[in-house]
């Protein structure tokens, strides 16, 4: 029996009291996190929300097995935003479908999730009509005719079934049900709505191909809700993809079993946890970034220095500096070039390697200059 034959479903239960130190710690670490987030200033703070994003979309896919070049999705998500970043990219459908959804789904979190907006995201993800080289029905729920929905794995003739779906004639009714809950009032936590609403959606399984990801972009949709911000500055499709086989595990016990659920928001509770204590430790550079620029604006570079600097960095750049990538990249002689250098380096903004002569490098403090 799967959990939509049981005769109390879709009437999800939980142990509060199983779940009310999680929850609460989980409330207490989103605001450390998003207070620190708060005291960064505007733009910092978007380039903290773009890498996130740009991870939750690069991981949300590879979740799918479809791996994105990350490049390709910071550069769409960055043109999206109006952020200025160092060589865009030109972007293949694909990136451009999935980012779509995902900066719709949190930029847009105020906005009531419907039929014609889950429809949009779909068609959207498959803009060619297709799934590979399978034609799918597109912009609409799957159909009788598109048989069972299921998932296995396996070679052909021995497969093992993992979960099916319930039948299409189903689908009007049950996703009319899923959205009326979705935007409607109740005393569930919002963090605790988000975990329903994945388990929900991906259960019903509405479309024939791109239910994880629509599935996954409903979750964050719903924990923007729970911070009241577009901004994102953690990402649950990255910690689902760093655990995926558990995350699979965890679905499929519960689809085996009844909307008794709080199993499942147990492991989505430690999840979303974990996911804001990585959160925590990438953001640490943009936290540094911010305090070294402090630093450094109390007495301003030129623009040749503030370019390198802010060149470093940057997440894809590799190596140190020296005189001559220093020339090419600011466009200028090599005595400018060393000149500059010789600037920082007296100041505690550049720290030079061991070694000398030709193979003269510099790279940037670990901690901040006094």
């Amino acid at each position: 029996m799967w959990i939509y034959e049981h005769q109390d479903w879709p009437d999800f239960t939980w142990d509060a009291g199983k779940l009310a130190s999680k929850l609460a710690d989980i409330r207490h670490r989103q605001g450390r996190l998003l207070g620190k987030m708060e005291g960064l200033g505007f733009e910092l703070k978007r380039e903290a929300s773009l890498s996130t994003l740009t991870s939750d979309v690069v991981k949300s896919s590879a979740i799918e097995g479809e791996n994105l070049n990350p490049k390709e999705v910071r550069s769409s998500i960055a043109r999206r935003l109006g952020i200025d970043i160092a060589s865009p990219l030109p972007v293949n459908q694909d990136v451009e479908g999935i980012v779509e959804i995902m900066l719709d789904a949190t930029q847009q979190f105020t906005k009531p999730l419907t039929k014609k907006r889950l429809v949009g995201w779909h068609a959207v993800l498959f803009a060619t009509g297709r799934s590979g080289m399978r034609r799918i029905t597109v912009g609409g729920w799957r159909t009788v005719e598109s048989g069972p929905m299921q998932v296995v794995s396996g070679p052909i003739g021995h497969e093992k079934i993992h979960f099916e779906a319930p039948g299409a004639e189903r689908l009007p009714h049950e996703m009319a049900e899923f959205l009326t809950w979705f935007e409607g009032e109740d005393n569930v936590d919002p963090v605790l709505r988000a975990g329903i609403a994945h388990l929900w959606f991906v259960t019903i399984h509405p479309f024939e191909d791109g239910n994880g990801r629509i599935g996954r972009a409903i979750a964050d949709m719903a924990l923007a809700r729970a911070d009241g911000m577009p901004h994102r500055f953690y990402s649950l499709s990255s910690q689902i993809e760093s655990e995926r086989k558990n995350y699979y595990d965890q679905l499929e016990k519960q689809q085996r079993g009844t909307p008794e659920i709080t199993g499942w928001l147990e492991w989505f509770l430690d999840c979303l946890g974990r996911a804001i204590a990585s959160a925590e430790n990438a953001l640490s550079a943009v936290l540094f970034k911010a305090q070294l620029w402090e630093k450094i604006n109390r007495e301003p570079v030129n623009e040749r220095q503030r370019l390198i600097i802010n060149r470093m960095l940057e997440d894809d750049f590799k190596g140190h500096m020296n005189t001559s990538k220093y020339a090419k990249l600011a466009k200028c002689s090599p005595d400018t070039a060393l000149r500059d250098i010789q600037s920082l380096k007296s100041r505690g903004i550049f720290i030079q390697n061991p070694g000398g002569g030709r193979s003269t490098s510099y790279r940037l403090p670990d901690t901040i200059p006094e």
